[in-house]
């Protein structure tokens, strides 16, 4: 597989060093390492070490701020990169980098500033609670950016780079993934999404379900000022 000179890839970590190696191997299938940017976000383990072994354009946060603060960071890296488009997905092996071909091609087919993948179309292997959140909140979001998407709390996302300098990202913890698409649709963004698997290896989350909730609370209160 030729990597996709158009591409560059994001890739927030934190505590990520027993999978990212493997992560980014499969994600080279398809962006050339020079464009695959990995940001530690003050990892204690050896995350940017096996980061910076395996050859990619690697950002540190010498202390934890967050994964909205890392996507930050990701994005204006890639942005200075000079490629038109950037792949999002986790360090821990819950995003297939063998479905980047398929947010490629949608992106060329409906020329959106925004591909969102959607868990929702085979969620049989979902969580019932992280399944009923994921229908409200993408309900809220959607009402929010004045566009519909079905899996807003969905991290596996390609972007145009180009549209997300037309505002600020001010969020720093899960709430950036909201912030994203209710900027990007207030700024005119086109949507689509692409069919994902669900994939959970076991894999302690980091989500805190009530402190978590309790920001995007905020963050949609803070959005109709936005």
């Amino acid at each position: 597989m030729t990597p996709y000179p158009e591409l560059a890839a994001i890739i927030p970590a934190y505590n990520a060093g027993r999978h990212l190696a493997a992560v980014i191997d499969r994600v080279a299938q398809y962006v050339p390492r020079q464009r695959i940017v990995v940001v530690d976000d003050g990892s204690k383990d050896d995350t940017r070490a096996v980061a910076q072994q395996s050859g990619v354009d690697v950002v540190v946060h010498p202390v934890n701020q967050g994964k909205g603060a890392a996507i930050r960071s990701g994005i204006t890296r890639a942005q200075e990169l000079g490629v038109p488009l950037a792949i999002l997905l986790d360090a821990d092996g819950q995003h297939s980098p063998d479905e980047i071909p398929a947010f490629l091609a949608r992106q060329k087919e409906t020329g959106a500033d925004v591909v969102v993948g959607n868990r929702l179309v085979n969620p049989e292997n979902m969580p019932w609670l992280r399944k009923a959140t994921n229908y409200v909140t993408s309900a809220v979001v959607s009402l929010l950016a004045g566009r519909k998407v079905a899996d807003s709390q969905n991290g596996y996302r390609l972007i145009r780079l180009d549209h997300f300098k037309k505002f600020p990202l001010t969020t720093s913890r899960y709430e950036i993934e909201s912030e994203m698409i209710i900027r990007a649709g207030r700024a005119g963004g086109k949507f689509a999404s692409v069919p994902i698997k669900t994939i959970y290896a076991g894999e302690a989350s980091f989500i805190n379900p009530f402190v978590d909730t309790l920001r995007f609370l905020r963050m949609v209160g803070r959005s109709f000022f936005w």
